[in-house]
């Protein structure tokens, strides 16, 4: 985990830390503890925000709203807009993956644009990505 300094959020991990998953809840705790403490830069794009926010919005639930902007704010989360650099450089990630989705190819491309040294998910399809680390919660604490 020291050896990362810049980690990109996937929705995921957001997710299973502001809405207490039974299963990930201490090991994002512990994840999140950890990128304080050493002073990691956590970053995300804009994707994430309008992924994290439908349930929310949809169930008209804004202490969720509220915590994850708070969330951002007390992590002192970069976020990175989704550009047409970005976006071309999703597309060539998607044309090498066969089954990858565009928000996914989106998101490491934002990852790999921002300068990022691992990408932070809970996709397990994602790890065959070659730019970028993709580390699942069980990749990173299987040790």
């Amino acid at each position: 985990m020291t050896e990362y300094r810049r980690v990109f959020l996937d929705t995921a991990p957001i997710i299973y830390y502001l809405e207490n998953s039974a299963q990930y809840k201490d090991l994002i705790k512990d994840f999140f503890a950890k990128c304080l403490k050493n002073n990691v830069q956590l970053v995300t794009s804009a994707i994430t925000i309008e992924e994290y926010l439908v349930f929310p919005y949809g169930s008209g639930n804004t202490e969720l709203v509220h915590n994850f902007k708070k969330f951002l704010e007390y992590m002192d989360v970069e976020v990175v807009d989704i550009n047409a650099e970005i976006a071309e450089q999703g597309a060539k990630i998607r044309g090498g993956y066969e089954y990858f989705k565009a928000m996914d190819a989106l998101q490491i491309a934002a990852a790999v644009m921002s300068g990022c040294d691992m990408f932070f998910t809970n996709d397990k399809q994602l790890r065959q990505e070659r730019e970028i680390p993709c580390i699942t919660i069980d990749d990173l604490y299987q040790k």
